[in-house]
């Protein structure tokens, strides 16, 4: 997958409330989405005038710096911008995470469930990125994992084209380590597979070890990688 493929599903399936061109960048207006879609982005060919332009613009400066982009990543740094939250894309074949599970397990469905929106909100997904689902266009849904007779996590899915991609994955901390997060992941790769997309894709901050070790153990590739900057 390339940075721009990745991008363009990113954009597709967590879509701001407003993007709009200004000189090199693309600018964003998350509404209170997150950082994602929040973040200006490089279209190529900046100057050292976009760059003063990109710190006017916005009220709280932040930049997605993609691979490739080291020459805007250092007149970032050398502009006082730090880093935050490093990012790793993961892609699997479909085929390859789907697998049939106990009645009750995880189930899809839209709009979510009020347990689904209270699971989110303890994990602080609040109704800023709830809203941000609805904005999506494409085909979506938000699966709901249980473990045991217990509500223990939920997810959000949409798909672009032959990719659906993961968003808003949250476990309840006592549930962890139960089987819900893989119950999750499976459960997407089932309604992606229903709606004929041929690859399950997700990003995930590089710190969480935990999440990170599920997704290769489930044999998900590391396929690209990103950055903010932040004035």
């Amino acid at each position: 997958m390339t940075p721009e493929t990745l991008a363009r599903l990113m954009e597709a399936t967590w879509p701001p409330a407003r993007a709009w061109r200004d000189g090199a960048f693309t600018l964003r207006n998350g509404d209170g989405g997150g950082k994602r879609v929040s973040a200006a982005s490089c279209e190529g060919g900046w100057t050292t005038q976009d760059l003063d332009r990109l710190e006017a613009a916005m009220p709280e400066p932040l930049v997605l710096i993609r691979a490739g982009e080291d020459q805007l990543d250092q007149a970032l740094a050398e502009r006082g911008w730090r880093v935050v939250d490093p990012v790793v894309a993961y892609v699997a074949p479909v085929a390859a995470v789907s697998a049939e599970l106990p009645p009750l397990t995880a189930f899809a469905h839209w709009p979510p469930l009020q347990i689904v929106a209270s699971i989110w909100d303890e994990g602080g997904i609040g109704p800023a990125r709830i809203k941000v689902m609805e904005r999506v266009a494409a085909a979506k849904c938000a699966v709901l994992a249980r473990s045991g007779d217990r509500p223990a996590g939920a997810v959000f899915v949409a798909q672009s084209g032959e990719h659906a991609m993961l968003h808003a994955l949250e476990v309840r901390p006592d549930l962890r380590r139960q089987g819900a997060g893989e119950a999750l992941l499976r459960a997407a790769a089932n309604w992606a597979a229903e709606q004929g997309a041929q690859y399950l894709s997700l990003v995930v901050t590089e710190r969480n070890a935990a999440a990170r070790a599920l997704y290769d153990r489930l044999g998900m590739q590391v396929v690209g990688r990103y950055h903010y900057r932040m004035k």
